[in-house]
């Protein structure tokens, strides 16, 4: 098959190598304003693996030319942070045909939605189907120029969801050739089982004098995980949980995910993270203007907070690290978010209708 592969940064190069080494005409594109991985990948006509992925996978076309990348693609995969989602949908938008697949990876804030609504399809249209998964496959960081360690590839705990909902398991016979993945209820489903805004802020939250100091000189994970900072993830975890339960959706907790995805040995927010095989040797960020508070508070926190409120949730845990994070950070999350609430509501309530 052709697969396109929009992004590269850490997921997208661990995507495009993965596909690749599975048999697949990979093409990677990425905005001109991101030419280092684009330009190096084109360069080595591949990428290097190191870890779960080892060795090297050829990569068949590495640019900015998305109509190239798209022209006759079997599968469309979009991967990148949040605020990715609705401009690599507009850079597709001219060039979509009929019948062809996407995948948002991951999901967040109804990324399928976004990317589906962006492209100008209707939710029940599937002329042009979109799915989401519920996280990244990896652990990986980029070492190099087309360099990537993949610290750990998910040997479970992965789930997708697909607009329409009558497409998911379509869509995940697809997206499991690669990987574990298992049908989801609904894209709300995915969006919710993602971990990344229980685990990210409160780590950085409560770690942000030494991430400022260190300039990230140490272990998130490993190092920033203290059991105090255990008990605040597993009550943001929590409301997370109790959201998910109003909406009749089961979502597992991230401790015992974590187990299941291959991350950790134990189910203990207060040890679990700190001594997780999956999370060896990952360094904290250097600067606390990062992806996980611009991201997992702004979109994630956000998004999950406004459904409690719409849905008669309480979330005072998740509201307290969403107003220390934008007084820090001196931006309202809350208002920077360009995907409000109120104005997808009425989508969420049919996805909901849909899928019961």
């Amino acid at each position: 098959m052709k697969i396109a592969v929009l992004g590269a940064g850490n997921g997208g190069i661990a995507v495009a190598a993965d596909w690749s080494m599975h048999g697949h005409d990979v093409y990677l594109y990425d905005f001109v304003d991101f030419p280092v991985q684009i330009n190096a990948v084109a360069e080595a006509s591949g990428i290097h693996c190191q870890g779960d992925l080892e060795g090297f996978a050829q990569i068949a076309y590495s640019g900015h030319d998305i109509k190239l990348v798209l022209k006759d693609a079997d599968l469309i995969i979009a991967v990148g942070p949040a605020y990715s989602t609705e401009p690599l949908a507009i850079a597709c938008k001219p060039f979509v045909k009929s019948g062809q697949k996407f995948i948002v990876c991951p999901a967040y804030c109804m990324g399928a939605l976004v990317f589906k609504k962006t492209l100008g399809n209707d939710l029940d249209d599937d002329s042009v189907v979109v799915a989401d998964t519920s996280t990244l496959p990896y652990a990986c960081r980029l070492i190099g120029p087309a360099k990537i360690r993949i610290y750990l590839k998910l040997k479970a705990g992965l789930f997708l969801a697909a607009i329409p909902t009558n497409k998911t398991f379509e869509m995940n016979a697809l997206f499991s050739q690669v990987y574990s993945s298992k049908p989801a209820e609904n894209i709300l489903q995915t969006t919710l089982q993602n971990g990344n805004p229980v685990i990210h802020p409160t780590v950085t939250l409560l770690n942000a004098g030494r991430i400022e100091s260190t300039e990230g000189a140490f272990q998130f994970y490993h190092d920033g995980v203290t059991p105090g900072v255990g008990r605040l993830m597993e009550q943001i975890d929590n409301e997370r949980i109790a959201v998910g339960q109003k909406l009749g959706l089961n979502i597992i907790a991230d401790s015992k995910l974590g187990i299941q995805q291959g991350y950790m040995d134990s189910a203990d927010y207060e040890t679990g993270y700190r001594t997780a095989k999956g999370f060896a040797g990952i360094q904290a960020q250097s600067s606390l203007n990062h992806r996980y508070f611009n991201e997992d508070v702004g979109y994630g926190l956000v998004f999950i907070s406004d459904l409690g409120k719409a849905y008669g949730v309480e979330t005072p845990v998740i509201d307290s690290v969403i107003l220390l994070a934008s007084k820090i950070m001196e931006t309202d999350y809350r208002k920077k978010n360009p995907y409000r609430f109120e104005t997808i509501q009425s989508d969420i309530q049919a996805i909901l209708t849909s899928s019961t």
